[in-house]
This record gives structure tokens, C-alpha cells and sequence, in this order.
């Protein structure tokens, strides 16, 4: 592995989490989600041969952000709870600090994120559509859309439709729920707030289902409120949109992707969004992406799609640490 500049934030933070021993690394490794603990695990075992320099370069800059961290020492939904409702008043900052801290003290519920989508399909299929819409509204977008994607094909649309309609939940009826997937999975304590689903979910949640599953379902809900599906397709951010990303933006993105994801996500797309890419691109680096384009076979449109919405998950990610700025397909400022 060559010079920590070079580095991902994911390289980056597998690399102090070596640095500092197994066991403050377990300790830190607890309060990470499954995903980020994968992550983080599969970049432990790619980093290769660690020098001295990378790890004195990855410590001091760890340092440096410490040091400028605002919350340090303090307890965070407390912080975050006083921050809001300082900046906004009590009412307005009531249901904000219910979605930020939503499920934060779940275990029941919590315990879902770490199973395989098959499982969850399996527990969850014979519920009521309501309380799977519920459920499936507090898992990530794309561990979601491949629950859905496992359910029974007449039973999707209307999950979808349930998600996008949902406005909120009692803490009551979710702590119930909690208590109920506790009882199937061992958990404990109940969740904090109401604030789930919306038009923002279910879109979030059809980006990471392939177009063949994706475009029927979307079908079924124009017929049943069309106006339901206009906004849902609004709010939708597909691969095509990041040519609305700036180039500080895309260079950031593209810091973060495989040659072999690019190589195969931009077969077949528009050619000012490859011109944008290239354009953010070394020279070098650029040629030699197009002269693999034109000398790759076909490729399988699912494996195509595959590879865009792993680049769309990494650009949401980046979107959510502030990293770089997305635009929904509508022309909204938030990313679904």
C-alpha cells in the first residue's frame, strides 16, 4: 500500500483501528453497525504492508480532528438534543431529534440489521403489510430493497406504497414492535421516536432494486395513485444524475471506486456523464479507462446495474458524512 494520502477514509480507519490493539479496537468495533463493521473488517485484511509513516501520517490526523471535535467528553443524544433545540425551539426541534435518534436504544428491531435478507424475508413475510412496511422503513435502503425483493411479488407494491404513505409511528406501537422481534430474537430495550417512512424511503429503497423488479412495481403504483408514483419517481436519484454532482464532488466519488466498478457501471451511459468523469480524471488514468471501455466485451445489464448501484450506495454514504452534495432526481436537494 503506497502513502497515506492515498488512502480511503475506510483504509484510513482500518488502518488506526490496527494501530491502536485488538482490544480498544473491539471496543470501538462495538458501537459500529453491521455494514461499517464489514467495512471496516474487509479493508483490515486488503491494507497489505504497513509502514511506520502511514501509521504516524493516520494517528496524527486522527489527532488533529479529536482536537476539533465540539462534542468531545460529552454524553451525544444529550449534546444533540440541547444543539437542536437551542438552535430551533422545543417544537421544531421535537421530531428532528426523534429521526436522528430513532432506534437508538433498540435492540429487538436493531438485531434485524445483522441477519441475512433471507432471514428477515423468512420472519417478517407472514406479518401484516403495515407492520412490515414499518419494519422494513427502519432497515437500510439496500438491505430494504433486498428484503422486498425476497417477499411474495404480489405483496411489493403494496409494502412500497405503505412505506411511501407512512408518516409516523407512535413510540407506543413501535415500542411494541420492538418488544415483539425481541421476543423472536432476544433483545431488550424499546426505541425512542416516531418519525419513519415517507416518499424519501420508498424511493431510497427502489434505487437499490434492479430495473426488471423495480419498473413492475413502480407500474402497479402509477395505476393505483399516480400522483403517489410522480413524486416517488421524483425523489428517486439514479446513476444518471451524478452528472449534476461538481467535480470536487465526482473526484471524491471516484476516490472511493474500483477501476473494475467504474469500468463496469459506465457501460451503456450517456456520453456527458462519461466525459464528466473522465474530465475529473488524471490523463492517464483517463486513457486508460477509455481504451478499456472500448476493448471490454458485453457485459450482463443486471451485473451493469449491479456495479451503478454499488457507486450510488458510496455516493450516498459520502452525501450523509457531508462529503460531497447530491441532488434527487426531481431536482430536490437531499439524496434518496
Amino acid at each position: 500500500m503506497a502513502e497515506q494520502e492515498k488512502l480511503t477514509h475506510a483504509q484510513r480507519a482500518s488502518l488506526l483501528l490496527l494501530a491502536v490493539g485488538q482490544d480498544r479496537a473491539a471496543s470501538v468495533l462495538r458501537h459500529m453497525g453491521p455494514k461499517e463493521v464489514q467495512l471496516i473488517g474487509s479493508n483490515m485484511a486488503q491494507l497489505g504492508p504497513i509502514s511506520s509513516g502511514m501509521v504516524d501520517e493516520v494517528l496524527e490526523e486522527f489527532i488533529i480532528e479529536i482536537k476539533n471535535e465540539t462534542g468531545l467528553g460529552l454524553d451525544s443524544d444529550e449534546y444533540i438534543r440541547n444543539m437542536l433545540t437551542n438552535a430551533l425551539g422545543a417544537d421544531k426541534a421535537g421530531s428532528i431529534i426523534d429521526r436522528i435518534l430513532l432506534g437508538a436504544n433498540s435492540k429487538g428491531i436493531e438485531q434485524l440489521k445483522w441477519m441475512d435478507t433471507r432471514s428477515i424475508a423468512d420472519l417478517i413475510r407472514l406479518e401484516h403489510p403495515q407492520i412490515i412496511s414499518i419494519i422494513l422503513s427502519l432497515l437500510d435502503a439496500d438491505q430494504a430493497a433486498d428484503v422486498l425483493t425476497l417477499l411474495p411479488q404480489n405483496m411489493r407494491s403494496d409494502i412500497l406504497m405503505r412505506i411511501a404513505t407512512l408518516e409516523g409511528v407512535q413510540p407506543a406501537a413501535l415500542r411494541e414492535l420492538d418488544d415483539i422481534m425481541e421476543k423472536q430474537l432476544t433483545g431488550s430495550d424499546g426505541v425512542k421516536s416516531s418519525q419513519i417512512g415517507g416518499i424519501d424511503a420508498a424511493a431510497n429503497i427502489l434505487n437499490f432494486i434492479e430495473s426488471g423488479i423495480s419498473d413492475p412495481m413502480m407500474q402497479d403504483i402509477n395505476e393505483a395513485n399516480a400522483d403517489l408514483g410522480q413524486r416517488i419517481q421524483d425523489k428517486m436519484f439514479v446513476f444518471g444524475d451524478l452528472i449534476n454532482v461538481d467535480d470536487r464532488g465526482i473526484q471524491t466519488l471516484l476516490r472511493e471506486v474500483s477501476t473494475d466498478q467504474l469500468l463496469l457501471a459506465l457501460r451503456g451511459v450517456e456520453t456527458g456523464l462519461r466525459d464528466k468523469v473522465f474530465a475529473n480524471m488524471s490523463r492517464r488514468a483517463a486513457e486508460m479507462l477509455r481504451d478499456d471501455l472500448e476493448a471490454a466485451p458485453p457485459a450482463r445489464l443486471s451485473e451493469v446495474e449491479a456495479a451503478q448501484k454499488d457507486i450510488l450506495a458510496i455516493a450516498k454514504r459520502l452525501s450523509d458524512a457531508g462529503e460531497i452534495a447530491l441532488g434527487g432526481g426531481g431536482g430536490g436537494d437531499e439524496f434518496v
